[in-house]
């Protein structure tokens, strides 16, 4: 992990932290979006009572170069993750994934961020760059992935990641 952020209030991005302490089955302490049932606004005026499938957000930091190289000028938390990883292929990840974060939190991958139109707000034209098509025209989501806290723990910068992948078949990740 390179960062880890969180913000006790709506706003897009987040502000970096020395560390931040996942809560099992609820997310980032303090986090506007922790919680057992959904707290993505959106989704609350759908159904308040969904499951919060969506506790802890994970982003890429190979994905600002790629921004950066596009133009725009993005940093961790810019994008609302709670965490920055470095070397592992997130959006390669099947559903199920368990990710352990320093020495004892656990989280688990239910599937990919879907961005919205307030990354265009953040800087405009962005989000055609977290979100195209492949060759083959499917949908490609690279704005990173979402998990649920299994094992709670406090996570700093530095902490390493494990990757422990699902038995059995892998189902790719889909939008959450």
């Amino acid at each position: 992990m390179t960062v880890v952020s969180s913000n006790e209030k709506y706003s897009f991005t987040k502000p970096n932290r020395p560390s931040v302490t996942l809560l099992a089955g609820l997310g980032v302490e303090g986090d506007v979006h922790a919680g057992a049932t959904v707290k993505h606004r959106s989704r609350v005026a759908q159904d308040p009572t969904q499951p919060n499938l969506r506790q802890v957000h994970l982003i890429h930091e190979e994905l600002f170069g790629e921004l950066r190289a596009a133009g725009f000028e993005v940093a961790p938390g810019d994008l609302g993750e709670n965490v920055t990883t470095s070397g592992v292929d997130l959006l390669a990840l099947p559903i199920g994934t368990l990710l352990h974060l320093g020495d004892e939190a656990v989280v688990e991958v239910t599937g990919l961020r879907n961005p919205c139109l307030q990354i265009d707000n953040f800087q405009d034209g962005l989000l055609k760059r977290v979100v195209g098509r492949d060759e083959a025209g499917r949908i490609v989501r690279k704005a990173g992935i979402m998990g649920i806290v299994t094992v709670g723990g406090v996570v700093r910068p530095g902490d390493p990641i494990q990757v422990e992948l699902p038995v059995g078949p892998h189902r790719a990740l889909e939008r959450v």
